[in-house]
């Protein structure tokens, strides 16, 4: 919210790459943790997420 100036909070870039490492951080403990394959996780769940929102989309006819 800071970076959108939505909000004021100190830091600023710095803070926010710092807040973003550590979240990316957290992910890669949890996946390796829980023998969780992220890239095979990441492509199923883009797919799914690509064809629930092809479907709510209105269809363009070829000219």
């Amino acid at each position: 919210m800071a970076e959108e100036d939505a909000r004021e909070a100190p830091g600023g870039r710095t803070a926010l790459e710092h807040e973003l490492a550590d979240c990316l951080w957290s992910i890669l403990i949890l996946a390796h943790r829980y023998d969780v394959d992220l890239e095979a996780a990441f492509h199923r769940t883009m797919t799914e997420l690509d064809d629930a929102i092809s479907t709510r989309l209105p269809q363009h006819e070829a000219a």
